[in-house]
């Protein structure tokens, strides 16, 4: 069995966190009512994924406010 070549979420605080160690290859925006932000997956963004959800990460309030800042700005440019 193959797995995806690409992770997607429509979590904004996860997306966040995500592209603060790997880049956002695309916003879908098909769904009107909302995006989703897909990343290619790797071993490296499982292993993200999985921390997140176990509340294993620390990351630096200041960083991650900034990056959730710079997706918002992103989203709204694309508008």
């Amino acid at each position: 069995m193959q797995k995806e070549k690409f992770y997607t979420t429509n979590d904004l605080s996860l997306a966040t966190l995500i592209s603060l160690y790997i880049p956002i290859e695309h916003i879908d925006r098909n769904d009107s009512s909302r995006v989703v932000f897909v990343f290619e997956r790797s071993k490296e963004l499982d292993r993200l994924v999985e921390a997140y959800f176990r509340k294993e990460l620390q990351v630096e309030p200041q960083t991650y406010f900034q990056q959730l800042r710079l997706i918002k700005s992103r989203l709204h440019q694309e508008d």
